[in-house]
């Protein structure tokens, strides 16, 4: 995608996304979805509308003019609220399912951790931890936790 894509967005008058193409054909309620959102965040946009289908591939999100990328990336923060841990308060207990308290970067909070399988390597140090709400949450360096985190977390792993 160049630096000039055929296309705009706007805000409609409930929030919602609008595409407008150059040749002003425009669709409504579209919705930003990154193809790899923890590997690659900035590559790989794709602007679907509410049939579900894709209107817009962007190769490069860092490619897109300042105005259009705040837009999208503000969008994607909403839909893509994923909190990191930074320290692991309690736990339950060591079996599942279990009650875990944890320090995020957005606050203190408890989930449900359902089976040992909800947490997911990404790499060497980082996890994805599905929490029974559906929430997902993110340790972004197991090493650089906390003695105690990494004791409890080493628990299920």
């Amino acid at each position: 995608m160049k630096n000039n894509p055929d296309f705009q967005l706007e805000r409609d008058t409930f929030g919602r996304l609008v595409l407008v193409f150059a040749t002003g054909e425009r669709h409504g309620g579209v919705v930003p979805v990154r193809a790899f959102p923890i590997a690659a965040p900035d590559e790989g946009v794709s602007l679907v509308g509410t049939e579900g289908r894709e209107l817009v591939w962007i190769e490069q999100l860092s490619a897109m003019p300042p105005a259009l990328r705040g837009l999208l990336e503000e969008e994607l923060a909403i839909r893509e609220f994923v909190p990191e841990i930074r320290r692991l308060k309690a736990v339950s207990t060591f079996s599942t399912p279990s009650v875990w308290t944890v320090e995020t970067d957005r606050g203190d909070t408890e989930f449900v951790l359902k089976t040992e399988e909800d947490i997911r390597r990404l790499d060497r140090t980082g996890l994805l931890i599905a929490g029974g709400a559906g929430v997902q949450f993110r340790v972004q360096d197991m090493t650089a936790l906390d003695r105690a985190s990494r004791r409890l977390l080493e628990r299920f792993l």
